[in-house]
């Protein structure tokens, strides 16, 4: 596989762990910073690495993908510069100040079909990974609270409080482990240090079915404790990040009732093993492999949203000393976003994540999946069945009887028809006069392309800007011009796929094929 190039904005004490990991999995590619000292650094400690001063010249050096690690109140001002010139980013928690500002990240993000990726760190430590693991399979039984305190002596900042310095790792936590959003949070502390900036708050949320999490954070306290427990009906989970052995335990105790009463339940804990990964190590590498815009799991911008709103919702009960009971609307990691100018029918079903823009149409019966993106003016007509991780882009209409398969790509304009012999004064309408028009995994249909009704294009195809197709289209072949003919081999990634002797390379990926029956197989 092609090594990506990834370039880092911000070579400050964070940024420091992300030059020094991105060069470890030789990704380390160019850097930015304002500060002549920190760049001379860099090129002292990773010679061949670019620097800049200007995140413009960055951009027009096109690397893979951008990583943001800059002081907060910059990062939806950077994040919005390259996510609006088409750059997948990665941005460090919290990926705004405000939700609305992160949901204009993550708008932005859709419309340039890249992905934005938020640096919720602890998600990828293995111990979490762990105790999600079994939270999951049931190990605890019924999930009761969650709870986190997160303590130091110090790191005290001037331009946030406590709430929004410590708590948006465990409130990401809580989102991870317990898999939604609270329903009430209510927030109290104080501030000792400088007026109206808290030094001490503790939070508490309650979620559905009565799963309760609350987390205390302070920078005044005498030790380092950074503590992570979970409480289920049959079991409990404890992890101590702070402490040398870092031990994840599990203890089979609790409570029961029995004929009424309260039994207690003791027995010894037992220490779990996990793996042996470094968490920003992990979260690169997953930031890397989803480049430039692959479906991501979790850490997606829909998820900074959340912990945004979450954390806002905490800071006016702060300010109000009254809980917050569903005056925010929390935005599920789930949520389907149809823009206001657009109409979605009743009867038709629309996966989790999927986006519809401007002016767009979808009728009753069609079926569309999990994380597409419909552009402006897209119409998808009655009973149309599309996949997963489908990109439509403007002025498409997809009519009945065409079928799009996962991870398929319409360009601007492309055309599909369903009739062969179409009269204005003989309609031809119903399923029994429509074509079966089928478009397979991951084949891309360029711009002001036509789709002749009745064929089938084939896995990984590519269909140029312009061409007319009027047969079927073999799995990974290149076709152009009217009638489209085949000009060549595409990749999986895209890229074409050049003759090498016996077997055929990818010019950008490496991946490897052979020719068989005139097939491209790997």
């Amino acid at each position: 596989m092609a090594i990506s190039r990834i370039c880092l904005v911000g070579a400050g004490n964070w940024g420091k762990n992300h030059a020094a990991t991105l060069q470890s999995l030789g990704a380390l590619a160019a850097v930015v910073d304002k500060s002549e000292a920190s760049l001379f650094q860099c090129s002292s400690m990773y010679p061949g690495v670019r620097t800049f001063t200007d995140i413009e010249e960055a951009t027009h050096a096109g690397f893979d993908g951008y990583i943001v690690a800059t002081p907060p109140k910059t990062h939806a001002q950077i994040g919005r510069y390259l996510l609006s010139k088409g750059c997948p980013t990665l941005i460090e928690k919290p990926m705004a100040l405000t939700s609305e500002d992160a949901s204009a990240l993550t708008d932005l993000a859709a419309l340039n079909n890249v992905n934005v990726m938020v640096g919720h760190l602890l998600l990828f430590h293995p111990a979490i990974r762990k105790m999600k693991a079994l939270i999951d399979g049931g190990d605890l039984g019924k999930l009761h609270y969650v709870y986190s305190n997160r303590l130091n002596l110090g790191t005290v900042r001037t331009d946030e409080n406590i709430l929004w310095s410590f708590a948006p790792h465990d409130i990401a936590l809580f989102q991870y482990l317990i898999g939604g959003s609270p329903t009430e949070v209510l927030s109290s502390g104080a501030a000792y240090l400088q007026p109206h900036v808290h030094d001490t708050t503790m939070t508490v949320m309650r979620y559905p079915e009565n799963v309760v999490a609350h987390v205390f954070v302070s920078w005044l306290h005498p030790f380092k404790e950074h503590r992570l427990v979970a409480i289920g009906s049959k079991g409990m989970i404890t992890f101590e990040d702070s402490s040398p052995a870092k031990e994840l335990k599990f203890y089979q105790s609790g409570v029961d009732v029995v004929n009424g009463i309260p039994v207690t339940r003791n027995s010894p804990h037992s220490v779990l093993q996990y793996e042996d990964s470094k968490p920003l190590e992990e979260e690169l590498r997953y930031f890397i492999d989803h480049l430039p815009n692959i479906p991501l799991e979790f850490c997606r911008g829909e998820d900074g949203i959340v912990v945004l709103q979450i954390l806002e919702a905490a800071s006016e009960s702060l300010a109000s000393g009254k809980a917050i009971r569903g005056k925010k609307e929390l935005k599920t990691a789930n949520a389907v976003h149809v823009h206001p100018t657009s109409i979605v029918d009743e009867g038709a079903t629309v996966g989790p994540r999927t986006k519809i823009w401007h002016f767009s149409h979808v009728q009753e019966g069609a079926q569309i999946g999990a994380d597409c993106v419909l552009g402006q003016n897209v119409n998808i007509s009655n009973n149309v069945q599309i996949g997963n991780n489908v990109k439509i882009q403007n002025n498409v209409s997809i009519y009945e009887g065409v079928i799009l398969e996962d991870n398929v790509f319409c360009g601007p304009s492309c055309v599909f028809t369903n009739v062969k012999t179409p009269r204005a004064a003989f309609p031809r309408r119903g399923s029994s006069f429509y074509e079966t028009t089928r478009v397979k995994h991951g084949a891309t249909i360029g711009a002001n392309a036509t789709i002749i009704c009745g064929n089938t294009l084939g896995e990984f195809c590519l269909i140029g800007a312009g061409a007319v197709v009027t047969k079927d289209i073999p799995a990974h072949a290149i076709v152009t011009g009217n009638p489209a003919r085949q000009t060549g081999w595409a990749c999986e990634c895209g890229a074409e796929v050049k003759n090498s002797g016996e077997t055929l390379n990818c010019v950008s990926c490496m991946r490897t094929y052979r020719l068989e029956n005139n097939q491209l197989l790997k």
